[in-house]
């Protein structure tokens, strides 16, 4: 379990303003996580600690979270709590630690009940389900789907992609493939534009064809430059000429094939993701 004094002083003996943020829920903690943290991120002067919980089903386990967090309380910590928790016995255990709560459903839950004129389940965890079976299954083929094609790895069934991203290596392109098919159920692939693809007017060979369903990235030759250097230090290939000579390439590349594109060197995955959909018009 945690530690209270440790997490109430900075190592050096001098109290920490480090505000401790708890995501607790009765099944996994990716709700509870990705909901919190979305509300944390409008505070960025404000430093956390971040303590996922999950599998918080039972009354003890609550009270034995609701312990440790009492004893944060304690030493001189105030921690927030962000909950998913559906049980009123169990959320009422963890009321009693003393913390700040956001119970991040049950406002919305009663609303629901209101609008829809019945009653929310209590079966527990049942938010995290498959849920909708086939659509389950439409990420799972959208996933195989991204692996055969990362990289350009593969030219097969090209036609049936929903968006194929184009960039120089590093920029960013398999993560968001991977987030957008495991996501949304996309079927994306991936090509990465390369010396041999240039000196050329049109788009490469492989994705010509597909032009409209394409879609570049870009970022800025400093940072292309530092993630390249982590996979081959002192290279050609992660050398600042290089890198601004590929970028270069690359977006008169996407202007001359209107073709759009966006810099992914300040954005998160899912950014990119949302602006690639909203680019590209395509529904999940």
């Amino acid at each position: 379990m945690l530690d209270a004094s440790n997490a109430a002083l900075g190592g050096s003996g001098v109290r920490s303003s480090t505000r401790a943020a708890f995501f607790i829920s009765d099944s996994t903690g990716i709700t509870a996580e990705t909901l919190g943290s979305a509300l944390l991120a409008n505070f960025p002067g404000v430093a956390f600690t971040r303590h996922t919980v999950p599998f918080v089903d039972t009354v003890e386990g609550a009270r034995a979270v609701a312990r440790d967090i009492g004893g944060l309380i304690a030493a001189g910590i105030q921690p927030v709590v962000f909950t998913t928790v559906k049980s009123a016995e169990i959320l009422g255990e963890l009321q009693v630690s003393g913390a700040v709560i956001v119970d991040l459903l049950s406002g919305h839950l009663t609303e629901l009940e209101v609008a829809l004129g019945t009653s929310r389940s209590e079966q527990l965890g049942q938010f995290h389900g498959v849920g909708d079976i086939e659509r389950y299954f439409a990420r799972m083929r959208a996933v195989e789907y991204a692996i055969e094609h990362d990289d350009g790895q593969s030219a097969r069934a090209l036609d049936i992609a929903d968006v194929i991203i184009i960039a120089p290596s590093r920029c960013g392109k398999t993560p968001t493939t991977m987030y957008l098919a495991l996501q949304y159920g996309l079927l994306v692939a991936n090509y990465p534009l390369t010396d041999d693809d240039f000196p050329t007017d049109d788009l490469p060979n492989t994705v010509n064809r597909h032009a409209a369903k394409c879609f570049g990235l870009t970022t800025t030759p400093l940072r292309l430059s530092q993630v390249r250097h982590e996979r081959r230090p002192n290279s050609t290939y992660s050398s600042l000429a290089q890198c601004t000579l590929e970028l270069r390439r690359a977006e008169d590349l996407y202007r001359r094939n209107r073709v759009p594109f966006l810099n992914s060197a300040t954005k998160s995955v899912e950014e990119m993701s949302a602006v690639i959909m909203q680019s590209m018009r395509l529904r999940a």
